[in-house]
């Protein structure tokens, strides 16, 4: 009866540890077969740092949306001089 109950308790872990592993190995796997040549790199210039390099050109991303800006104050609320 006690080696039923030391089975039942240590079949979670199993489990837990074993989905750990299959999902680590995944991750491993799928960075492996990015095909991205170069990772990329951060490069500081100036007072900012640009992201040089990687799989992404940014032609390819689409251009973000222009927001109107209206002659309002955000925090009073009233109109800018």
């Amino acid at each position: 009866m006690a080696l039923a109950r030391r089975v039942a308790a240590v079949i979670p872990l199993v489990g837990a540890v074993t989905t750990a592993v299959a999902l680590t190995g995944a991750a491993f796997l799928t960075v492996a077969h990015a095909g991205c040549d170069e990772a990329g790199r951060f490069v500081r210039t100036g007072e900012s740092i640009e992201f040089v390099g990687g799989c992404v050109n940014g032609a390819d991303l689409p251009a973000a949306p222009a927001a109107e800006v209206e002659n309002v104050d955000r925090f009073g609320g009233s109109k800018k001089p």
